[in-house]
């Protein structure tokens, strides 16, 4: 039985996110459907989360004016795996450094928003991310990309130019970066396929 894999798709990179995830399926022999997901009542059907970037005082007050927010927080507490990327990141952090930003607190971390430069500034550098299938750096791409400040209990995966801008909390991964604006789908991988949450689809839960 294929995986549901929901990209939250109020605003960012959705096609690219669903195409990485499926790309990091079929590497490992994975069947999935993705879903988009504007409104609630979808992500409780998904296996798998992607909370793409953008703006990310928008993502949050559409997240919650759409009845999504405490959705996608069922779904962590639930153990289920979610990558929030970029803009994600901040909306799913602990502390956003902005009182307009509702934080959902999935990922235990303070972060600082566009910390590395405004859009002018975007640019792509070689990573080395624990937990990654093998040694290639990772070709990270940073676009008006926040910093994480204080990670907290989070486990950091990878840092750039000495601030962490990937880390692990539970079955969260946030990431600084895009990492679906590259044809290399790693981080998707670990993120969703080298997670035990993701081992079996929800449907096959007797609990559902």
């Amino acid at each position: 039985m294929p995986l549901v894999a929901g990209v939250v798709a109020v605003q960012g990179d959705v096609e690219e996110h669903a195409d990485a995830i499926e790309r990091a399926a079929r590497t490992r022999g994975r069947e999935v459907v993705v879903r988009e997901i504007r409104e609630s009542g979808i992500v409780p059907e998904c296996d798998l989360l992607a909370m793409p970037g953008g703006e990310s005082t928008t993502i949050s007050r559409l997240l919650h004016s759409e009845g999504i927010a405490p959705e996608i927080v069922a779904h962590v507490e639930a153990g289920k795996p979610l990558l929030a990327t970029c803009a994600g990141l901040i909306v799913a952090s602990s502390d956003a450094g902005d009182d307009r930003v509702d934080e959902l607190e999935l990922v235990g971390v303070s972060v600082e928003r566009n910390a590395f430069g405004r859009q002018k500034d975007s640019f792509e550098a070689p990573l080395s991310v624990d937990g990654l299938a093998d040694d290639e750096p990772y070709p990270a791409v940073f676009i008006r990309a926040p910093a994480i400040e204080d990670v907290g209990d989070a486990e950091v995966l990878a840092s750039w130019d000495g601030r962490p801008v990937a880390v692990r909390d539970g079955p969260v991964v946030g990431t600084s970066f895009h990492p679906e604006l590259t044809p290399d789908s790693r981080i998707h991988g670990l993120t969703f396929f080298e997670n035990e949450a993701a081992s079996a689809p929800a449907s096959d839960d007797p609990g559902q």
